[in-house]
């Protein structure tokens, strides 16, 4: 059916709109690839000392989703991921969740 690919990032209190702008000012890819559905930035709770976000990516399957890790276009998307303005910004490393999706209703 669908496969959704988030990874989720602690930002440092105070830090949210430095990385809020290093996600609007990327060049986005993956608009290129076969499967690609929609791409979502999330900002989630505030917690002490810092605020949940997760990036959301629909994909038409896992084998899409898989084949854009192996691509061009995921590679210049991850070149600047150490980019000055976000640097102190993410707490710890991102984490990564995939879900299948086994039940869809529109």
């Amino acid at each position: 059916m669908s496969y959704i690919a988030m990874n989720r990032f602690k930002i440092a209190e105070g830090r949210e709109a430095d990385f809020e702008d290093v996600w609007r000012s990327r060049e986005s890819r993956l608009k290129e690839l076969k499967g690609f559905r929609e791409f979502r930035l999330l900002k989630g709770p505030e917690r002490e000392g810092h605020t949940l976000y997760s990036s959301h990516v629909l994909w038409d399957s896992k084998a899409d989703f898989e084949a854009w890790t192996k691509s061009e276009q995921f590679r210049a998307s991850h070149r600047n991921a150490g980019d000055s303005r976000s640097k102190g910004a993410i707490l710890g490393h991102p984490e990564f969740e995939g879900f299948e999706t086994i039940l869809q209703e529109s």
